[in-house]
């Protein structure tokens, strides 16, 4: 059941960051993911994603849910941030693909999804033709070349092209709604709920409508049988006098 994830204990901290040489720096992307809208199927992925991550699984088989959420249909907000623990989830989708990364809560917003436009304009160059015609998971997996390059450069917010970027006032995230996983994994669940409710109510009205046609088949056999022996028996007596005569 969705609704019902855990987060891992060890993870619930307020922000999750670590120390390197005195200095307090910020870890960014801890998973990368693109996946194709109309079905859920992942194109490509950060090969090395999760590696410094306990429970890497655990986001990974959130994402995928969410993922086949999307390809249902719902959830079609085409910006996005949604809350896990203490990372958060940012995905764009354009051009039926979803681009997906996760970060820490701390990390900041108009950055990730930088990052995340990133991938989708070099996405969009260099497999555009084929995405629609792809058959097989991760069939373009060679892009982790190009995540893990750009990955770098969004790492450091204090390099002087991210607060540039930080800086631009042209580029907005704070009309980007903010969700909570359980709530969006959770309306997932309960729309497929009531989908199967529905399923199965249509089809058990369907079979109460063949019975109900049977039971009124037989209701007129029953009532008009005996009138229709007695024209039955009457026409033949009809018919043997005539024979006769």
């Amino acid at each position: 059941m969705i609704v019902g994830f855990q987060f891992p204990t060890i993870y619930r901290r307020s922000i999750n960051q670590f120390t390197v040489g005195g200095h307090i720096k910020l870890k960014m992307v801890k998973l990368t993911m693109i996946a194709r809208v109309t079905d859920g199927l992942p194109l490509a992925e950060g090969l090395d994603d999760g590696r410094d991550m306990q429970d890497a699984e655990f986001y990974k088989q959130q994402v995928k849910a969410l993922f086949k959420n999307l390809s249902r249909g719902q959830n079609e907000a085409s910006r996005m941030s949604i809350e896990t623990g203490p990372y958060v989830f940012h995905y764009i989708i354009e051009g039926r693909v979803c681009y997906l990364t996760m970060c820490d809560r701390a990390y900041p917003k108009k950055l990730a999804f930088q990052y995340l436009e990133d991938l989708k304009n070099e996405f969009e160059r260099v497999n555009g033709a084929q995405i629609e015609t792809a058959a097989r998971p991760y069939a373009f997996i060679k892009f982790d070349t190009y995540i893990q390059k750009t990955k770098k450069l969004y790492q450091d917010t204090r390099t002087q092209r991210n607060i540039a970027k930080l800086n631009d006032e042209l580029y907005e995230v704070h009309q980007i709604m903010t969700r909570n996983v359980q709530e969006v994994l959770g309306v997932g669940e309960k729309l497929d709920q009531v989908s199967q409710m529905s399923s199965r109510l249509t089809s058990e009205s369907r079979i109460y409508a063949d019975k109900a046609r049977d039971l009124n088949r037989q209701a007129l056999i029953r009532k008009w049988a005996p009138v229709a022996i007695v024209f039955g028996v009457v026409f033949l007596l009809f018919w043997f006098k005539s024979k006769i005569w």
